[in-house]
């Protein structure tokens, strides 16, 4: 495998090189080089994508669970295999260093694992009946039809894996169209499980624009469910287009994660996994810890002790040096926003403690920010930054606090750290997100459910949600022939 692999759609069993709708680069956001030219699917090519799709589910749908569950057992595996040269594909792509890559690609591996093996487990149940005339009631999940996966450029292995795992194992076929700046990564992904044996149309791959792609694929009558990963923004415009097509819509979306530190918790554990969590993938994960909140008996000790570790962040071309810890940004434009969050601070608008600069060089590079007492209105503590800036507010009761986490419409994560029990018990409780962590940061595994509340969108990925988003539910009643 080269380091880079040359980009082509995958329609109908076939490797297409050749885009209708001309090509794109692929930048690398660590060098702002060109590193690629990217193929785009036009409309023609999108059709034969949706014919792909829909004439493979029939039997891909009536295959058994045993077997979709060995296939994609031999993808999970071949991308085990694989992940060291994947990765350097990812890094190039969106700048996450290496060890993030291959823990990214590896975490993947699992995901497959588990909703393959929940192909073989999702038999249904039997409802006691009521009466005698009534022999069964019986629930079964349906593979709802062909699926339209649309995912972003963070986790650009992790994300499209979560989405075509759990189409193929409930018996849907599928058509991927990932982020444009990361295509390599989701090429390379897709050849695991055509390598594995996927039958030809179960699986699909296009490239291109993504606001006229989405269009097409979504309006198309063929598509039956369309699960997308992105911003608050385009899953609104998604889910209104979904809706006019009465299409199953299942949105992940933003998300502003509030941190509650106790003046119970233990400080020192919770200020390194806080500023070390905070800054992975230069603050580009939706799940990302953001704004902190700490109990004011803590709060200078908290600052000081986070921003210093912030500022020993190294911060590089993780492609030409194993050691850093922190990539660039995605592109230019979130570069733009970060500097806009900074620059709506200064006086009683909250204090730039450290970072809050762009680092000058031909990448996307943007220093570890920490913002100390952020105003309630200011543009950090009302929008989701989705890059390396952390805002830390003090506030006087616990219940002060949760009402500051509460106040946003996003509804993702969140996260608190406290060592008194019923404390923890009651944050647990009255914390409005889809995933709480009480004492770590950690709300994905592949056996738990992923998604949230409010504006960052409804339905689960991962576990058996991730599984059951791809069926329909049928209850079969079965009665005595004749009465």
């Amino acid at each position: 495998m080269t380091a880079y692999p040359t980009l082509k759609l995958f329609i109908a069993g076939q490797w297409i090189e050749a885009g209708e709708a001309g090509t794109m680069d692929v930048v690398n956001p660590a060098t702002g080089a060109v590193i690629a030219q990217c193929p785009k699917a036009g409309p023609a090519q999108l059709d034969a994508a949706l014919k792909a799709a829909g004439d493979a589910f029939p039997a891909w749908s009536a295959t058994s669970g045993a077997e979709r569950h060995a296939i994609l057992r031999r993808a999970a595996d071949l991308l085990r295999e694989r992940a060291p040269e994947i990765a350097k594909v990812v890094t190039a792509e969106m700048g996450k260093p290496r060890a993030q890559a291959v823990g990214e690609i590896t975490g993947s591996v699992d995901v497959i694992h588990f909703l393959g093996e929940e192909a073989k487990r999702r038999g249904g149940r039997l409802i006691p009946t009521r009466g005698n005339q009534l022999i069964a009631q019986m629930v079964t999940h349906e593979p709802i039809g062909p699926a339209v996966l649309l995912t972003p450029w963070n986790f650009p292995v992790n994300l499209p894996a979560k989405k075509i795992a759990g189409a193929l194992a409930a018996g849907c076929t599928a058509i991927l169209k990932p982020a444009e700046n990361t295509p390599g990564s989701a090429q390379l992904l897709v050849e695991c499980f055509v390598d594995a044996g996927v039958p030809a149309g179960v699986l699909n791959l296009v490239h291109g624009d993504p606001g006229p792609i989405a269009e097409h694929l979504v309006a198309s009558p063929v598509t039956r469910k369309v699960s997308f990963t992105g911003s608050t923004a385009v899953g609104k415009q998604l889910g209104a287009l979904a809706a006019t097509h009465m299409k199953r819509f299942a949105p992940e979306l933003g998300g502003h994660a509030p941190v509650i530190v106790s003046k119970h918790a233990d400080l020192a554990r919770a200020v390194t996994m806080c500023a070390t969590t905070k800054f992975r993938n230069a603050g580009q994960v939706c799940v990302s810890p953001t704004r902190f909140l700490v109990a004011r008996e803590v709060y200078d000790q908290f600052v000081a002790e986070f921003a210093a570790i912030a500022g020993k962040i190294k911060v590089g071309d993780a492609g030409a040096d194993e050691s850093v810890e922190m990539g660039p940004l995605a592109h230019a434009r979130r570069v733009a926003a970060m500097e806009q969050v900074v620059a709506d601070t200064g006086g009683n608008r909250g204090e730039v403690v450290t970072g809050g600069s762009v680092i000058e060089s031909t990448g996307y590079f943007f220093q570890p920010t920490v913002i100390a007492n952020p105003a309630p209105d200011s543009r950090f503590m009302l929008e989701e930054p989705f890059g390396p800036i952390a805002g830390i507010v003090p506030f006087d009761t616990i219940e002060d606090a949760v009402g500051i986490a509460n106040s946003l419409r996003y509804g993702l994560a969140a996260y608190a750290f406290s060592g008194n029990l019923d404390e923890a018990h009651y944050l647990g409780k009255s914390l409005r997100a889809g995933m709480v962590g009480i004492n770590q940061l950690i709300v994905s595994s592949p056996e738990t459910p992923f998604g949230g509340v409010g504006d960052s969108g409804f339905g689960s990925e991962g576990g058996e949600e991730g599984y059951l988003a791809f069926t329909d539910t049928k209850l079969v009643m079965l009665a005595k022939a004749g009465g």
